[in-house]
């Protein structure tokens, strides 16, 4: 017995059978800890990116409902309505069609990028808080959870050190066009499911490879015997058809980018490496045709609603010549960016599309690090794969510094393809950063482990990189509040829950602002027109909105312009067949409209004397 065990006093004894005792009564506190304690550094990254997410949004935060992202206030109206009308799933009234936008046709919501899974994920947050706080828990989670799931593909599947897959991460995560994105567009940003997709492609890829693991079913994932795992092969098809099932129903143009750039990266890799290609790819071929069935069996419906369903549209609707990237933009600095300014800003269509703004530092850092790392088949594939997206940016024609060069991009070769035609050239620029990101950790994971003059130089190349693209904060401000009617449950007294509320001046795409009314009543009446996709425009054809009716066009024009029209009985006519053809139940005027006066007015000599309620008058109809 030691010295130690013979001097240990009574009360010592008794103090280490309590701990015994609290670790037996407490097993489930005690692998919590153990377990927080192994992933200690994860959940420091974790907590940093977070915050990083929550400082680019804070201009939010002080009050959701209150507070609106100025670079792109309509489409942030449009995703709030989206998600109040997602949430009622949980209420039981929920479809892949909605009645409750432009009434009476109704909104296709699969050909619309309406977030459903996102919106049903968070219905409890929307019923209970409402949907501008979804929006905003949105905006920053999906920075974060982009930023923390590259950082666990780069950390875990590479091997990569934690300090370059942090990087990695970040840049994914945060990077210009992310940023830019992230001014209302949740279906691009949630990219957060496409690093599992990656994983589990990867996976499939080593499960296929008879090489992968040493003798039995390793971690590498070959099988015993020289032949590829089927067990494995089986279990991960199963799992990327649910991970792409998902994807489709957040944001099916994210997942055709990371699948077009996975295409391309497979083709580089069968080409460079070819004794994987004889080993692997029928097996892995199989695979992905399991995982690829599986996923149609579960999206047919889904996607023949989305083309050929009701109001579903089957063709683009933005025109590929106008969504073009400028080459020039690849070299210039985000005006989202620390380091950025608004002289810039011209080089695309707006501060919700600066998707190619790496800035000259990036790019050549990233092509000295592919340089540097020779002929390494991941690197060979992401670089191909940044000069195929990069070039598919441009679109059908290459425009430099806003002007037309008259040279055909490789764009050109694609359009007028199902599916293809219905994405944004300029959002092809997306891929590139997770590609870039890829290079560079490779490069500060090799310098970190080698370390003398290459980490030296490495590490300062890649400050000097990705310093310019540091984000800045996205701007806020103070947004109209909803009337008093609709937040205190007023407009129940002229409309039934489910009915036809008219408000004036009715929401289109350039002014959807009321569509916030509907949102803070969680999506509780319908209302005409509005701001949706669908098939309204020539022949059938892909348009924002529809056409205005009579009564619509004269509200509009009052609105605009505050100049009372003259009523005579064909605008009383016209009225009175506009609010039967939308079926509406009564028109709604908020006291604190622009000429709300005159607006009042004509819709006295229209509808009738008004009721006033609370800030509101209203006309039953």
């Amino acid at each position: 017995m030691s010295s130690a065990a013979r001097t240990a006093s009574p009360d010592d004894v008794a103090e280490r059978a309590g701990h015994r005792i609290g670790r037996a009564g407490r097993p489930g506190v005690h692998r919590l800890a153990r377990a927080a304690a192994r992933h200690r550094t994860d959940l420091v990254v974790v907590l940093l990116l977070a915050a990083l997410a929550g400082w680019l949004t804070h201009g939010l935060w002080p009050d959701p409902a209150g507070r609106v992202l100025t670079l792109n206030p309509a489409d942030q109206a449009l995703y709030e309505w989206f998600l109040a009308v997602d949430a009622r799933a949980v209420l039981g009234d929920f479809g892949l069609f909605t009645d409750r936008l432009n009434a009476p046709h109704g909104v296709n919501l699969m050909a619309n990028t309406s977030v459903i899974a996102l919106g049903v994920l968070l219905a409890p947050v929307t019923l209970l808080c409402g949907a501008p706080v979804t929006f905003a828990l949105l905006v920053a989670g999906n920075l974060a959870g982009t930023a923390t799931a590259w950082y666990f593909l780069f950390s875990r599947t590479l091997r990569a050190h934690r300090a370059a897959a942090v990087l990695g991460g970040a840049l994914c995560g945060f990077g210009p066009g992310m940023v830019s994105q992230s001014n209302s567009h949740l279906h691009m940003t949630a990219q957060w499911l496409l690093p599992v997709i990656v994983w589990l492609v990867v996976r499939l890829r080593q499960a296929a490879d008879p090489t992968a693991g040493r003798s039995g079913s390793g971690p590498g994932g070959g099988a015993a015997g020289g032949r590829p795992d089927r067990r494995r092969l089986v279990t991960t098809a199963v799992a990327l058809a649910a991970a792409v099932s998902a994807q489709v129903f957040i944001g099916e143009e994210v997942l055709f980018l990371g699948a077009l750039t996975l295409l391309v990266m497979a083709v580089t890799m069968i080409a460079v490496d070819r004794d994987l290609a004889r080993r692997a790819l029928p097996a892995f071929a199989g695979g992905m045709a399991l995982a690829s069935g599986l996923a149609l069996l579960v999206l047919a419906r889904p996607l023949w609603f989305q083309f050929a369903g009701p109001l579903g549209v089957a063709d683009g609707m933005f025109s590929p010549h106008y969504f073009s990237a400028d080459l020039r933009s690849w070299w210039a600095i985000s005006p989202l960016s620390l380091a950025g300014n608004e002289r810039s800003a011209g080089l695309t269509t707006g501060p919700a599309e600066y998707n190619t703004f790496l800035g000259w530092p990036l790019l050549v850092v990233t092509a000295g690090c592919a340089i540097w790392l020779g002929r390494r088949p991941l690197v060979l594939a992401c670089a191909t794969g940044i000069l195929v997206m990069g070039a598919l940016s441009l679109g059908p024609e290459v425009v430099a510094n806003r002007e037309g060069t008259g040279l055909p991009g490789p764009y050109a070769l694609l359009g007028g393809l199902p599916v293809i035609d219905g994405a944004l050239p300029m959002r092809f620029a997306l891929a590139v950063p997770p590609l870039a990101a890829t290079i560079l950790v490779l490069a500060v994971d090799r310098a970190l482990r080698t370390g003398g003059r290459p980490r030296r130089l490495v590490l300062m190349a890649a400050a000097v990189a990705l310093v310019p693209v540091v984000p800045a904060p996205l701007p806020a401000a103070q947004r109209v509040p909803v009337p008093e009617f609709i937040t205190a449950g007023h407009w129940r007294t002229c409309v039934r829950p489910g009915g036809v509320l008219v408000p004036v001046p009715l929401a289109t795409p350039k002014e959807p602002w009321a569509m916030r009314w509907a949102t803070a009543a969680n999506a509780g009446f319908s209302m005409p027109e509005g701001f949706f996709i669908g098939p309204h425009g020539r022949d059938g054809s892909a348009a924002m909105g529809i056409a205005p009716r009579p009564t619509s066009a004269l509200l509009a024009g009052v609105a605009k312009g505050g100049l009372r029209p003259v009523v005579g009985e064909e605008q009383r006519r016209r009225a009175a067949a506009d609010v039967e053809h939308w079926g509406a139940s009564c028109v709604v005027l908020a006291v604190a409209t622009p000429h709300a006066d005159s607006l009042r007015l004509t819709l006295d000599a229209l509808y009738g004397r008004s009721t006033r309620i609370a800030d509101a008058w209203f006309w039953r109809v």
